[in-house]
């Protein structure tokens, strides 16, 4: 007897439906084949689907058994065929006759028959939805991250036995109830308050615009100077996740294995800072199973690069493509694959190899040359896609003991409303597009959503003979004074608004 189970798989970070196909035939000798390229963990399942059935009270066939897993030229990995090919078996030996056709199936079974948590669950529930298919049947620990989806029934389940119980209805099992986004996303809670910070104003200004804009910014200063409590403050200053942008960090965090079991959908913007011994593959993401990276799980939040000349330069160079497409393509023999990474790029560095070159309290111990090849470790073409550069200096000792300039700083929760202000401003401005901050606008979108005045136009022509601006720069300057304007509350950008932004280019230029 043939039956056929709709399951999924996915490709990226878009899913795809696969038929489990399982013939059960009466002749020839007992044997289990699984066929449509599976990999080594699919290939698996055959143990822990017999063990499963044994252990739920149902029979396992002593019978030719084949199972095939179509289309059969799609690769097929992971633990979440096990429920499919179990039910298919169990419909395919006629001891259950349950109306499947209008359901997706997919899950990892124990040896018990218990099911446990499986990654990749909201890209399933979505294809599903996007399938018009009413149900879904996934593991009960993976319950709110698919209850999230509208328009699908979800029915989470314990164990094999419960949805044989189910199919003979003998239990019941109500459909999940339904999850609201817009209560659950919120702002990060920062390791460190901006008010604890001391002195920096400039640098906090530049944090203040960076979260704003969603633009790269690059931190230079001495050791000690508070370039890591900074970049650590700023996620408490980050907008608020939209529904769309929380929907798709979670796909990514769904099908690494990265969301929190028992949690729906990632709430906050991630936040990743990867030590700089991290390999290329490890950044940028690959392997021989295409995964993301850390510039993937780092989309519509912070990758914080502490130490950036300790990369490897191949490491950095990687970087190009991403910063600038606001994607990752990987290529390989079996395939390739495309991962969001549009991430706010936060670097730190000191400015030579002992940290001191350029201070005023302790003297560089650097041979010139030594400091020459540091500082180019970090090439032109990545400098250039970085928004805004900023020094910060070593604190004054007087403002570090002084009691007066305790509380005086302004709160993480005040920057964040304007930040606030300005991003909604934004996706106001950009609405019908799929722009979500200033810093993803191309040349044509600057032309069109940044009038510049003539006083602003005279002051970008100094500014590109005097600093040697490059045509990217040139740009940037004014998707950063937009954001300027943005935190102001204004809708035109004035020559002020762009003085402050061609503070933010590096001097070097």
């Amino acid at each position: 007897m043939l039956a056929k189970i709709t399951s999924g798989a996915t490709v990226g970070l878009t899913a795809t439906l696969v038929d489990v196909e399982v013939d059960v035939a009466e002749q020839g000798l007992p044997s289990f084949t699984i066929v449509g390229l599976p990999d080594k963990a699919v290939e698996e399942s055959k143990e822990r689907v017999r063990s499963a059935i044994k252990n739920s009270g149902a029979d396992f066939p002593i019978n030719r058994i084949t199972v095939n897993l179509a289309p059969a030229d799609l690769p097929k990995a992971g633990p979440a065929y096990d429920l499919p090919i179990a039910l298919g078996i169990l419909v395919a030996s006629g001891q259950i006759a349950p109306e499947i056709d209008d359901a997706l199936f997919f899950g990892e079974l124990s040896l018990d028959g218990s099911l446990r948590h499986t990654n990749g669950i909201l890209p399933m529930t979505y294809l599903a939805r996007i399938k018009e298919m009413k149900r879904v049947f996934v593991p009960k620990v993976n319950e709110t991250e698919a209850a999230v989806v509208p328009g699908v029934e979800v029915y989470a389940i314990d164990s094999l036995l419960t949805l044989v119980r189910y199919f003979h209805k003998t239990v019941e099992i109500d459909p999940a109830p339904k999850i609201s986004l817009k209560k659950l996303l919120v702002v990060r809670e920062a390791e460190f308050d901006f008010s604890e910070v001391v002195g920096q104003e400039q640098a906090k200004r530049a944090m203040e615009i960076a979260a704003a804009g969603n633009h790269n910014l690059f931190m230079k200063g001495t050791p000690g100077s508070g370039k890591t409590m900074l970049a650590r403050a700023l996620p408490g200053i980050l907008p608020t996740l939209t529904e769309d942008e929380a929907l798709e960090v979670t796909k990514i965090y769904s099908i690494t294995g990265n969301l929190p079991e028992g949690e729906s959908i990632i709430t906050k913007r991630p936040f990743r800072s990867p030590h700089h011994t991290t390999s290329r593959i490890g950044l940028i993401g690959g392997g021989t199973n295409p995964m993301p990276g850390e510039i993937s799980l780092a989309h519509r939040g912070v990758l914080f690069l502490d130490e950036f000349p300790e990369f490897p330069r191949n490491v950095l160079e990687s970087l190009r493509q991403p910063m600038e497409d606001s994607v990752v393509s990987i290529s390989r023999a079996k395939g390739s694959v495309t991962y969001p990474a549009n991430f706010l790029l936060v670097a730190a560095s000191n400015p030579c190899p002992c940290g001191y070159f350029g201070d005023t309290k302790r003297a560089c111990t650097c041979l010139p040359g030594n400091i020459s090849r540091y500082q180019h470790r970090i090439s032109g073409p990545i400098l250039d896609r970085i928004d805004i550069h900023i020094d910060v200096p070593s604190v004054e000792t007087q403002k570090l003991i002084s009691k007066s300039e305790k509380g005086k700083a302004e709160c993480s929760k005040e920057i964040q409303k304007r930040v606030q202000k300005a991003r909604d401003m934004q996706l106001k401005r950009f609405e019908g597009t799929k722009l979500k901050s200033n810093s993803e606008m191309s040349t044509r979108n600057v032309k069109e959503f940044c009038d510049l005045s003539e006083d602003c136009r005279v002051i970008l022509t100094s500014a590109v003979a005097t600093m040697d601006l490059s045509a990217r720069s040139y740009f940037k300057v004014i998707k950063i004074a937009r954001t300027i304007a943005d935190l102001a509350g204004k809708k035109e950008i004035s020559s002020t608004h762009i003085a402050e932004a061609l503070q933010y280019r590096p001097k070097t230029e």
